[in-house]
């Protein structure tokens, strides 16, 4: 009976290691489902906030009142902000167009060939850039960095061949270089990809959700080394930069265009600031603004 108790005793032993270790496991995968390194690119602006142009700098005459222009790209290079921020998506054909909006005058870009948006304009009278297009722009300067915000796609798969396409063309254009390019998305998918595949470039993954707990680490658990978040989030939790900086990660706010807003975001210390009026920010940064060498 004595014998019979100790076997006993070894079984439920036995029976709690065997749960635990699943259990540790499971929750291990929950905080860090997929094997990266967090060695993060080092953040290194010394206090200093860098200054994005949204869309480009286009809210003026020389970038031609129009988002995602060429005309923007060179306006936001010719004023000398750190950086000037585009969107892309792809066509059915596989050719990248920079564009917000995943319509061009009702037409679905995914499901459309290119050839189907060639006479489509911007206000300034540009036709509605390639990616192709916008680079040639963006290889002949070398301080204002290119921030390219890839949109979600319908599956994976198409996400998986924005990425692969958008980096074959930086390569062809000599940006494949952390200098001169990061990455942004709402897609963590994109993220993911960037992470494990591009871990030597900034890869911010971009919020806008008020509710829903964005604690940075969730994002550095999966080796995304930065996140891009609407400003309002950081007024309501100002904590996610202090934890985001602890990570190694970088931070940037948007779309920040007012004074109080912009001075709260220099407040609780945000690396950068995107913004519809870059030349405000600058007012208001003055020698905080950071700039590329």
């Amino acid at each position: 009976m004595k014998h019979f108790s100790i076997i006993l005793a070894l079984a439920a032993v036995l029976a709690v290691s065997g749960c635990a270790a699943p259990q540790k496991a499971a929750q291990s995968a929950q905080t860090s489902p997929h094997s990266v390194s967090r060695r993060f690119p080092p953040v290194d602006q010394k206090g200093n906030i860098a200054i994005v142009a949204h869309r480009g700098f286009w809210n003026c005459e020389a970038g031609g009142y129009s988002e995602n222009s060429i005309a923007s790209l060179k306006a936001a290079q010719d004023a000398g902000l750190w950086g000037s921020e585009c969107d892309i998506h792809i066509t059915a054909d596989d050719v990248i167009i920079v564009n917000h909006d995943a319509t061009i005058e009702g037409k679905k870009i995914a499901t459309h060939d290119f050839a189907d948006f060639a006479g489509a304009l911007l206000p300034n009278g540009e036709r509605r850039p390639t990616l192709d297009e916008y680079l040639a722009q963006a290889a002949g300067c070398k301080t204002t960095k290119l921030i390219i915000e890839l949109k979600p796609q319908s599956a994976e798969a198409r996400e998986d061949v924005l990425v692969s396409k958008a980096i074959d063309a930086l390569k062809a254009f000599d940006l494949y270089n952390p200098q001169r390019v990061l990455f942004i998305s709402f897609s963590r998918h994109i993220c993911d990809v960037i992470a494990e595949k591009h871990p030597q470039f900034v890869n911010q993954f971009l919020s806008t959700n008020f509710t829903k707990n964005e604690n940075p680490e969730i994002y550095a658990n999966r080796g995304i080394n930065g996140v891009d978040y609407h400003y309002k989030m950081f007024s309501i939790k100002p904590s996610y930069v202090e934890k985001a900086h602890e990570l190694g990660m970088s931070v940037n706010a948007w779309t920040v265009d007012k004074d109080a807003d912009i001075r709260e975001m220099v407040k609780v210390g945000v690396d950068a600031i995107t913004s519809n009026n870059p030349l405000l920010v600058r007012e208001i940064l003055g020698n905080k603004e950071f700039k590329n060498k």
